[in-house]
C-alpha cells in the first residue's frame, strides 16, 4: 500500500487499491488548490479569476460570452456574471457586445489582465514543475492519460 498516502491520512490500510487511488487523488487535488489559492493570493486574485483570464487569453480578439467561459472553467463558479464583473472593475477584462448579436455580452482580456497573467505565470509553471518533476515523461504521459480517462 502507498506508505506516503497512508501516513497523510493516518489511516493503516485502504480497503482496495481502488480506495487508495480515490483518496489520492482528493489528497493531491486539495494539496494543488491549496497551493494554487496562495499563488494566486499573492497577486491578488482567486485561482477562479486566474482560470477566467488564461481562458479570455486564449480567447479570439472578439472575446468570448459568459456561457463559453463558465463552459471552460476548470471549478465550476455558481455566478460567472459576479466573477466578470469583480475583473471588469479591477481592469483586468472589458465586456461589449457581440457585434453580429447586440444581446450576447462578451469579455475580453485587457492588456492589464495579460500583465497579471505574465507575473503570475512563472509561479503557476514553477509549481507545475515543483509537483511534477519527480515523475518520468513517460509517467507524465501516463497521467495525462489516465487523468483524461477520468475528466467527466
Amino acid at each position: 500500500m502507498p506508505q506516503r498516502l497512508e501516513a497523510r491520512v493516518r489511516q493503516r490500510r485502504f480497503r482496495s487499491r481502488r480506495e487508495a487511488a480515490f483518496v489520492g487523488l482528493l489528497v493531491v487535488g486539495e494539496h494543488l488548490r491549496v497551493r494554487l489559492e496562495a499563488v494566486c493570493e499573492r497577486h491578488g486574485i482567486t485561482h477562479t479569476q486566474y482560470n477566467l483570464l488564461r481562458i479570455l487569453r486564449g480567447a479570439p480578439p472578439e472575446g468570448h460570452p459568459r456561457y463559453e467561459i463558465a463552459n471552460r472553467l476548470v471549478s465550476r463558479a455558481p455566478d460567472v456574471t459576479r466573477l466578470l464583473d469583480r475583473l471588469d472593475r479591477l481592469g483586468f477584462i472589458e465586456r461589449g457586445w457581440a457585434p453580429d448579436n447586440r444581446r450576447l455580452s462578451v469579455a475580453r482580456i485587457t492588456d492589464e489582465g495579460r500583465a497579471l497573467l505574465a507575473a503570475v505565470d512563472p509561479e503557476i509553471a514553477a509549481l507545475q514543475d515543483e509537483t511534477l518533476g519527480a515523475l518520468t515523461g513517460p509517467q507524465v504521459e501516463s497521467l495525462v492519460g489516465i487523468l483524461d480517462v477520468l475528466t467527466p
